[in-house]
């Protein structure tokens, strides 16, 4: 994973954070515009071919989200 691409999506999270809650056991992410583009920068930084080894990381809870704490975490089957 790109550490410097990805560090600068986290960053764009601290300025425009998301609100994760969960509801009837359904994930809700609730947002701007901005964080949904920096979220979807972070998930594809995961995707990549070039993982290089991290599997995957945490938002902070008061930092990234404010809510329930999101994880996002590669799975390969």
């Amino acid at each position: 994973m790109n550490y410097d691409l990805a560090m600068m999506a986290l960053e764009g999270l601290t300025r425009s954070p998301l609100r994760a809650s969960v509801v009837n056991g359904e994930m809700i992410i609730e947002a701007e515009p901005d964080a949904f583009k920096h979220l979807a920068r972070l998930c594809l930084l995961l995707g990549g071919e070039n993982v290089g080894g991290a599997d995957g990381f945490e938002l902070q809870q008061g930092v990234h989200v404010h809510g329930t704490p999101v994880k996002l975490r590669l799975t390969v089957d």
